[in-house]
């Protein structure tokens, strides 16, 4: 004896009279949260962008502050503290300081305290990336009995 089953699936009325779309609880769900994570993705958008630009800046600040420190060793003028000035890098401005300072002010030379010849010198670069003031520091030191 063979048995053949048959099955007939039959719409509900209930089923049947749904119309495909959404739910006024659904739709006020989706606006809540995206109420919520749109404003923390421009919040983080921001934060990325600044870090970027204040990135890209200090990256031209220390080559600024090279470059001073360099020329200040070469033309003899390092041992000038105080020194300023301000240099353009394509649009940007960057203000600058020299300083000259004793390494270490004395040192111990045959049980005696003696002037430390070593001198730091030292340039400060200020620059302003959305609207706030940053700052690189770059030094060096010097013997300044070799000179």
């Amino acid at each position: 004896m063979k048995w053949k089953v048959k099955m007939q699936i039959t719409p509900t009325s209930a089923v049947k009279n749904r119309r495909g779309g959404f739910t006024l609880i659904e739709v006020l769900a989706a606006l809540l949260l995206m109420a919520i994570v749109v404003p923390v993705v421009a919040r983080g958008l921001s934060i990325a962008s600044m870090a970027g630009e204040v990135s890209q800046r200090k990256s031209l600040a220390a080559r600024v502050a090279e470059k001073v420190l360099n020329q200040a060793i070469i033309s003899g003028q390092w041992n000038q503290s105080g020194q300023t000035g301000v240099e353009m890098q394509g649009p940007y401005k960057f203000q600058w300081t020299i300083k000259n300072e004793s390494w270490k002010p004395l040192a111990i030379v045959n049980d005696a305290l003696t002037e430390n010849a070593m001198r730091e010198v030292s340039v400060e670069v200020t620059f302003t990336a959305q609207g706030k003031k940053c700052l690189v520091h770059l030094a060096t030191l010097i013997n300044s009995q070799a000179q």
